[in-house]
């Protein structure tokens, strides 16, 4: 048995563009999981979550323009995310040496406790979402969209 799709001239352009909303498909499919999932299971943001993950890659913290930077969105955005972390004793706003209206943001011993516990959670909840997927195909997309990455920033040099 024929499907529509099945009898439309698959183009190219056609075919990239079908390729194109099955990704922002799933990608939407997947963020609005882990959003419901960090919520449920942990009364948090993906916002947050962010927030932390970034820091947990920098020991020594971030001053707030490098942490928007990371996360690539305003210092704005950012400002009320760290504010509400600092309230709940997940990070803590560090003086910078030689620059008194800057400060560094860094997680406390609780955080880094917080984000293990959370980051664990993240890992199983997207294992489980793609676990149709072998580690080899895995690999293999990854690499394809990280090539896809590479060109599109290219592109806009």
């Amino acid at each position: 048995m024929q499907t529509n799709l099945d009898k439309e001239v698959k183009t190219p352009s056609k075919e990239r563009l079908r390729l194109w909303l099955r990704f922002l498909k799933a990608s939407r499919t997947i963020e609005a999981t882990l959003r419901e999932n960090l919520r449920t299971e942990f009364n948090t943001t993906l916002p947050r979550f962010d927030v932390m993950a970034a820091l947990s890659r920098f020991e020594k913290g971030l001053k707030m323009s490098q942490l928007s930077g990371v996360l690539r969105v305003s210092n704005g955005n950012v400002t009320g995310i760290v504010d509400r972390l600092t309230e709940d004793g997940f990070l803590i706003r560090v003086p910078v040496p030689g620059d008194r209206r800057a400060s560094l943001v860094r997680m406390t011993q609780r955080g880094k406790e917080e984000f293990r516990r959370q980051a664990a959670a993240h890992e199983a909840w997207v294992d489980e979402m793609l676990s149709d997927f072998s580690p080899d195909v895995s690999r293999e997309i990854s690499l394809r969209l990280e090539l896809l990455e590479k060109s599109l920033h290219e592109e806009q040099s």
